[in-house]
C-alpha cells in the first residue's frame, strides 16, 4: 500500500533548509522524499495521493519521558487542576463522588491539585477532605506526583499515626502533637497510602490505555514511556499489550529493583519491540520536586538557611544500581531536579566509568538519561558530556512553574533552571518532555517553552538560556529518537524509517515564535496509518 503526500510544506528533520516537495509511504515506511515527479515515478499503481493543500508535515513526536499508565489510570479520577481553594477542592470531590458511584471498597481519588496556585498557598490536610467524606477512603494527588493527601478514614486504614516513624526519603505531615495532618510526600512515605489504594480501584485498564493513547495522539505523539513502572504493572502493560491495545510504541522503564526479575519473566520485550511495547531499561528516582522544595539542592531553597531538600537514596546505594546497569548492559534513568541528586547520579558514573577501561566506552554506548534537569549545573553539564549522558530536559517548568522557581530559588538559580542552551553549545543531545500526567503532552507548547522562556506572570525568565525553533523542534523528534536507541527508525523523514507523521496546520520554522503554541495538530499517522484526525471542538483556545 503507498500513499503519496505533496503539496504543503514538509520539514524533514535532516537539516533546517531541506525543503523536498513529496514524501513517498509504501507498506509503513517511507520509500522515497524528494520531487514531486520522481516520487510519482515510483508510486505502483493504486497509491493514494494526498493533497496536504498547504499544511505542514513533518516527523510525528517522540515523548522520551511520561507515564502512560498513570495517565491510563487518571482517565477515571477526579481532575483538580483548575481548583482554586480548598472549597473547590472540596466541592469537586463532592460532586465527583455523586456522578461516580463508587462501588463497596473503593477510594476516591483525585488528581493534579497544585497547592502553588491555591488561594491558600499551601497543602490541603485530612479536614479538607473529611468534609467531602468522613466514611470513605479520599486520597488526592499533587500534580507534581510527589505529594499526596489523605483524609482520616484512609489514614486509619492504613494504620499511619504518631506513632508511624517517616521512612528515609519520604515524610508524613503533622500536627504539633505528632497526629498525622494527612499531607504526605515523597515516594517512601506515599507508597504507604497509594499501594493500597490503587489495589482497590476497580477498573479496565485495557479501556483506561485506550484512552490515555487518544490523548497522546491529539498532541501528535506515536512513540511514548511509561517512567517508573514496577513489577506488577509491567505484568498488566504485558497482558494489554498480549491483547494488541497498542496503537502507539510504548517503552517501559521499570524500577531499578524490579528490572531484573522482569526482564527474566518477560524476555521477549526486553530491549525490544513485541506487539507495541518494550523495556528499556531500568528507572531511577533521586529526589523530589523543586515546586514542592523537595528537589534535593546543593545550597539552601531561598530563605532558609541549611533546608536543601534531601535525597530519595543514599550514594551507595546509586553506586550499586549504576554499577548493576553498566556490568549488565542496560540504560538507566533518574529523575534529579536537583543539583544535589544530579551530583549523586553522575559521581555514581564517575565511580563506575573508573573501574576499567572499557567502561567509560561502554557508558557512552548505554546512553544514560538525567531526567528533568531543572537545577542542572553548567559544571555538571560539562560532566554529562563526558559521560555521554543524555538531558531531558522539563523546559515548560519555565512556564508552568517559573514564578514559583524564582521565589523558591532566587533570581539568579531561578533564572538558570531547564538549561537547554548550555546543554546545546556544550554538545548534548537534549530532549523535552512534558511529564505526563504532570502537564498534558503538548510538545508543541513544550517547543514555546524552549524558544521563549516566559513564566505564567508574563516574566522572562532567564532568556539567554532560549534555543532556535529548530534547535527545539529536534529536543521532540530526533532527539527523543536517539534516547530510545532508535534514531536509525524514527525521528526524520528519510527513506527506510517508519512513516511516523504528523500534519499540522502551519509551519513551526515560518511561525511567529509567540504564536508556536498555538499550532494545531490535524492528523498523527502511525506506521502510514492515521491514528487521529483533529475533530472541530478539539482546536485549541476553543
Amino acid at each position: 500500500m503507498q500513499k503519496l503526500y505533496y503539496g504543503g510544506d514538509i520539514v524533514t528533520m535532516r537539516e533546517e533548509t531541506d525543503a523536498p516537495e513529496a514524501v513517498l509511504v509504501t507498506d509503513g515506511k517511507i520509500s522515497y522524499v524528494g520531487e514531486l515527479a520522481e516520487a510519482r515515478r515510483q508510486c505502483l499503481p493504486g497509491a493514494e495521493e494526498i493533497d496536504l493543500e498547504g499544511k505542514t508535515l513533518m516527523p510525528s513526536f517522540i515523548d522520551p519521558h511520561s507515564h502512560i499508565a498513570m495517565l491510563a489510570q487518571y482517565t477515571d479520577f477526579a481532575n483538580l487542576g483548575k481548583c482554586t481553594s480548598f472549597k473547590d477542592l472540596a466541592v469537586t470531590l463532592s460532586d465527583w463522588l455523586k456522578e461516580k458511584r463508587l462501588a463497596e471498597g473503593e477510594v476516591l481519588v483525585g488528581y493534579g491539585y497544585d497547592h502553588n496556585f491555591l488561594d491558600e498557598q499551601q497543602h490541603p490536610t485530612k479536614e479538607v477532605l473529611d468534609r467531602v467524606s468522613d466514611t470513605i477512603p479520599v486520597c488526592i494527588l499533587h500534580t507534581s506526583g510527589h505529594m499526596c493527601v489523605a483524609n482520616s478514614v484512609l489514614l486509619r486504614e492504613c494504620g499511619i499515626t504518631a506513632d508511624t516513624p517517616d521512612p528515609e526519603g519520604g515524610k508524613f505531615g503533622r500536627e504539633e502533637d505528632g497526629t498525622p495532618n494527612g499531607y504526605i510526600e515523597e515516594v517512601p512515605a506515599m507508597v504507604k497510602v497509594l499501594i493500597p489504594v490503587f489495589s482497590r480501584v476497580k477498573a479496565d485498564f485495557a479501556r483506561q490505555l485506550e484512552k490515555a493513547q487518544q490523548i497522546y495522539l491529539k498532541y501528535g505523539i506515536t512513540t511514548v514511556q511509561d517512567g517508573s513502572t514496577n513489577a506488577s504493572g509491567f505484568q498488566k502493560l504485558a497482558e494489554c499489550a498480549k491483547e494488541q491495545v497498542f496503537h502507539l510504541d510504548v517503552v517501559s522503564y521499570v524500577l531499578a529493583d524490579d528490572l531484573e526479575k522482569t526482564a527474566e519473566e518477560y524476555p521477549e520485550y526486553y530491549q525490544k519491540y513485541h506487539n507495541r511495547l518494550k523495556i528499556g531499561g531500568a528507572k531511577l528516582i533521586l529526589d523530589g520536586s523543586p515546586q514542592g522544595r523537595s528537589a534535593w539542592l546543593r545550597k539552601p531553597y531561598e530563605g532558609e538557611e541549611t533546608y536543601c531538600g534531601y535525597p530519595a537514596h543514599t550514594q551507595e546505594e546509586t553506586d550499586r544500581w549504576v554499577e548493576t546497569a553498566v556490568e549488565k548492559g542496560y540504560q538507566l534513568l533518574a529523575h534529579c531536579n536537583g543539583d544535589a541528586a544530579s551530583g549523586q547520579y553522575l559521581a555514581a558514573f564517575e565511580k563506575a566509568a573508573a573501574k576499567t577501561p572499557e567502561n567509560p566506552e561502554k557508558i557512552r554506548a548505554l546512553r544514560p538519561v538525567m531526567i528533568h534537569c531543572q537545577t542542572v549545573g553548567d559544571d555538571q553539564l560539562d560532566e554529562m558530556k563526558e559521560l555521554g549522558m543524555i538531558p531531558s530536559i522539563f523546559v515548560a517548568h519555565t512556564w508552568y512553574w517559573g514564578d514559583v522557581h524564582l521565589k523558591n530559588l532566587g533570581s539568579v538559580r531561578g533564572a538558570h533552571i531547564s538549561p537547554a542552551r548550555a546543554a546545546m553549545e556544550r554538545g548534548l543531545i537534549y530532549n523535552f518532555h512534558q511529564d505526563t500526567p504532570v502537564v498534558e503532552p503538548d510538545m508543541l507548547h513544550t517547543v514555546w517553552c524552549a524558544v521563549n522562556r516566559v513564566t505564567r506572570s508574563g516574566k522572562p525568565i532567564g532568556q539567554e538560556q532560549c534555543i532556535g525553533v529548530y534547535e527545539a523542534l529536534k529536543g521532540v523528534t530526533i532527539h527523543g529518537a536517539y534516547a530510545y536507541h532508535e534514531e536509525e527508525r524514527k525521528g526524520t523523514l528519510e527513506a527506510g524509517k517508519l512513516a511516523d507523521m504528523v500534519i499540522l496546520d502551519r509551519n513551526p520554522l515560518k511561525t511567529d515564535k509567540m504564536q508556536l503554541r498555538d499550532i494545531q495538530v490535524l492528523e498523527t499517522i502511525k506506521e502510514g496509518k492515521t491514528l487521529y484526525i483533529l475533530r472541530p471542538d478539539e482546536k485549541k483556545n476553543e
